[in-house]
């Protein structure tokens, strides 16, 4: 019971007044001892209602164990002057783009007609010309040849599947470099 009564009486006597923030909260340490270990507890007390809401950033930091050191009150008057003006930044940029907008909202209504659509040209130069089996018209020379190479690629993968289908089944990669394809070999089931 007087370890109960110790710890009650300690709540009041040996808190160590930190600071205060701008809207009256009060901030509190005590160190204490808790299985053999000195641990720092640290609380608030609030002006008025328990808003949590009302504590500033840095103090929640210090709170949480974040920080080691309380924020001083040159610290907070320099963050809150920082955010200031970033509220005033943020303001002001606001205005332009509406400034901007309005500008643009101008002219585009002058200028009636369709909309530009996407570029299909990078889109269409993905896909090949043709597969095997279409009817193609002949147009141009170069055209020819590449079709030419496109075949004579098509049966060089032909020859390379017969010959890997040729080859006895390893529990290990084995061959040239020639039959080499990524992805092909699987460990055996």
């Amino acid at each position: 019971m007087s370890r109960l009564w110790a710890r009650f009486a300690g709540l009041f006597s040996s808190k160590n007044f930190v600071g205060a923030d701008k809207a009256g909260n009060r901030y509190f340490k005590r160190t204490e001892e808790l299985d053999g270990i000195m641990k720092e507890k640290r609380w608030v007390t609030f002006k008025g209602e328990d808003d949590p809401t009302s504590i500033p950033v840095e103090w929640i930091c210090w709170l949480n164990g974040q920080r080691k050191s309380a924020p001083t009150s040159e610290e907070m008057a320099e963050l809150e002057a920082r955010r200031e003006f970033v509220k005033l930044n943020v303001a002001r940029l606001r205005k332009e783009e509406e400034e901007r907008k309005a500008k643009e909202g101008k002219s585009k209504a002058t200028s009636i007609g369709k909309a530009d659509g996407p570029d299909l040209k990078s889109f269409v130069q993905q896909f090949p010309d043709a597969s095997e089996g279409d009817i193609i018209p002949e147009t141009s020379d170069t055209q020819k040849e590449v079709r030419h190479a496109r075949s004579k690629e098509t049966e060089a993968e032909k020859n390379m599947s017969c010959r890997l289908k040729q080859q006895p089944e390893s529990s290990e990669p084995t061959g040239s470099g020639e039959s080499f394809r990524p992805g092909t070999w699987q460990p055996p089931t």
